[in-house]
Formats: C-alpha cells, sequence, structure tokens
C-alpha cells in the first residue's frame, strides 16, 4: 500500500532526537523524503541512521543553527538542490531559557525569542517560494499548551517560552489565511509534558512530575510518537480542509 506522504519531500527541524527523530521516522515510513537538520551533529546523524535503517529515506545538515538566517537558507537551499522542491516543512525545533520574569536578563529573552520564534520565521521566509510551487504545500509549527495556560513559576518559571509559543500560534493562523490561495495548508500543534530529552532532566525533579500528573485528566506523560501521528494527519490529505487550526496534544491538561 502507498504511505500516506509517498513522494512528498518533507523537512523537519530539529532532528537530532525526541519529537523530530520520532517524526523524521514516522514521515520516512509513510513514503516523504526526510531532510532534517539539528545543530546536535551526533543525534542528527544517528536520527539519519536510524530512518535508513527501518528503510526510509533521510538526509540532514547539521550542525545548523536555525536562529541564524543564513544557516537557515543553506538548509532549505540544500534541501531544493538535493530533491527539487519542498511539499512540507515540520517546524519541530525550539530552545527556551525558563526564568521567572523578575529574574529573566534581556540576554535570556532575546535568546528564547530567537531559537523559538525567529527561527520559524527565518524557516517559513525561505521555504515559502518553493511552498507555493507545491501543489499541496504544508506547514506545521509545534506551540505548546504554555500558550494558553500559565503554570506556577516556582514548578515552571515559563514567561518567555509562553510569549514565544503564543506567537507561534498567532502566525500559524496569519499564514494560513496568507497561504490559501496558494493551496498552501497551515496548522500548529501544542504538546502538553512529553518524555523526550528536552524534558528528562525536569522530569527528574519529583515536584515538576507530579505537577504534570495531578494536571493531566489521562494521568500520564506524552510520548514523542504521539505528537509525530498527529502531524502525520496535518501533513497528509486527511487533513485537507483543515488549516489555521492549533491541536493541543496533552491528556486533556487544557481541557481543566
Amino acid at each position: 500500500m502507498k504511505g500516506r506522504l509517498t513522494g512528498k519531500i518533507a523537512l523537519i527541524t530539529g532532528t537530532g532526537g525526541g519529537q523530530g527523530r520520532a517524526a523524521a521516522l514516522l514521515f520516512a515510513k509513510e513514503g516523504a523524503k526526510v531532510v532534517g537538520c539539528d545543530l546536535k551533529e551526533k543525534g542528527a546523524e544517528e536520527t539519519v541512521e536510524i530512518v535508513k535503517a527501518s528503510g526510509g529515506e533521510m538526509i540532514s545538515v547539521q550542525p545548523c543553527d536555525l536562529g541564524d538566517g543564513n544557516q537557515v537558507k543553506r538548509w532549505i537551499d540544500f534541501a531544493v538542490n538535493s530533491y527539487g522542491r519542498i511539499d512540507i516543512l515540520y517546524n519541530n525545533a525550539s530552545d527556551p531559557k525558563f526564568v521567572p520574569i523578575d529574574q529573566m536578563t534581556e540576554d535570556e529573552w532575546r535568546f528564547t525569542v530567537r531559537n523559538e520564534l525567529d527561527l520559524i520565521y527565518f524557516s517559513c521566509h525561505h521555504a515559502w517560494p518553493y511552498l507555493k510551487e507545491s501543489s499541496n504545500g504544508i506547514v506545521i509549527n509545534i506551540a505548546s499548551v504554555s500558550a494558553m495556560v500559565g503554570h506556577p513559576a516556582d514548578i515552571l518559571p515559563n514567561f518567555a517560552h509562553a510569549a514565544t509559543k503564543g506567537g507561534i500560534i498567532a502566525l500559524t493562523k496569519q499564514l494560513a489565511v496568507e497561504g490559501a490561495p496558494h493551496n498552501i495548508r497551515v496548522n500548529s500543534i501544542s504538546p502538553g509534558c512529553i518524555v523526550s530529552p528536552g524534558t528528562e532532566t525536569a522530569l527528574k525533579n519529583l515536584k515538576f512530575k507530579e505537577y504534570w500528573l495531578r494536571m493531566i485528566p489521562m494521568n500520564r506523560l506524552g510520548k514523542a510518537e504521539e505528537i509525530a501521528k498527529v502531524a502525520l494527519f496535518l501533513a497528509s490529505d486527511d487533513s485537507s480542509y483543515v488549516t489555521g487550526v492549533n491541536i493541543a496534544v496533552d491528556g486533556g491538561f487544557t481541557a481543566q
């Protein structure tokens, strides 16, 4: 049987592990040719090896600093030079600082904006002309439940992260409207607390882990694969009439 993404060229950021690796594996399994990138060279190379070992096709650029517009352009050019087009852009990567507002330095604020919001501007800006040329361009942005719900500062000092992820949901809606005349669909996913390398250290804090489990009706943390499956739906024709929406994948966290 044909996979849901057979023949598609899918660009995924942050493929060195966690949700990015899970998406690369699933998209490749569904027939996409995956172009990844990450700052973490070893992790990015491992993901390529894992995808190829499972029978998929993937190439990658590492290291790639997505907060640097020139490096993003080189990554986009690499994808186009390799495959001739772009069908899917999955903006997964991010790197926030979690500091209370009264303690956050200007450098920490700007670091978070650069590495959560600027990088989506750069990738969308450079990929947009090619997405317009695609017969069915797709953009998927990773936001967060933190864009919709506040957290106690002693558990998750979330000021900058909340601001950038809220911005991602807003720009997703705007890009959906701008993209519709070109048959580009743009949606976002807001994960809850997902077990991944990015949350590994925080989840060793019992107070942090108990907070999430207490607040999640399903009483468990999420898996990277569960985010990837929602992204697959949004990247495929199964969601052909879905654009401009944000889907919370959070075990019910934002429902209460």
